[in-house]
């Protein structure tokens, strides 16, 4: 996988929109952790279907795309997962018990949710009215093909937001057998 990092460039009202993005993302990931913890013995599949139940009772989530959602499920997952794993090796100490997040700072999209117009520019196509961005940087993105991105996530950090594409690609002078 390749990971590049492109500044965004937007209006105020727009910065608005992925700020709530990210909150709504941050909403998703804590509502599922506290189902786990409610409802012991849940699995990722049950996770996934409480984020539909989370879809059809809060419009805001709605608003945001599914696979964004399904983002933040498998970020809460992880947390669950990572936590059985320690927990299974007997790792000295704590074994990071998954909490809740305070300040989340980036919401994650898979394969839908956005469209790239030009290698310069990014539409976000949900309904929080994100809209079209500017990137700023100097990889070019129309080297690779569309359809080998597979995640593209808005990252706000110190007073700057940033924009994270990640490729699929097979790197053949990567060898880590040695």
């Amino acid at each position: 996988m390749i990971v590049y990092e492109f500044k965004v460039k937007g209006k105020p009202q727009q910065y608005q929109a992925i700020d709530e993005a990210i909150r709504t993302g941050q909403f998703v990931r804590n509502s599922c952790l506290r189902y786990w913890m409610d409802n012991r013995g849940l699995g990722r599949k049950q996770l996934y279907r409480y984020n539909t139940e989370l879809r059809s009772m809060y419009p805001f989530v709605q608003d945001l795309n599914s696979h964004a959602c399904q983002a933040s499920v498998e970020r809460c997952w992880s947390a669950i997962a990572r936590f059985f794993d320690n927990c299974k090796k007997n790792i000295p100490g704590k074994k990071g018990y998954p909490r809740f997040k305070k300040h989340s700072r980036s919401v994650e999209y898979k394969t839908s949710g956005w469209k790239l117009l030009d290698p310069k520019h990014i539409e976000f196509t949900d309904k929080k009215g994100i809209g079209r961005l500017k990137l700023i940087g100097t990889w070019d993105l129309a080297f690779y093909p569309v359809e080998k991105i597979k995640r593209v996530r808005l990252v706000r950090r110190e007073s700057r937001l940033l924009l994270s594409v990640l490729y699929q690609c097979r790197c053949s002078w990567l060898d880590l057998t040695h």
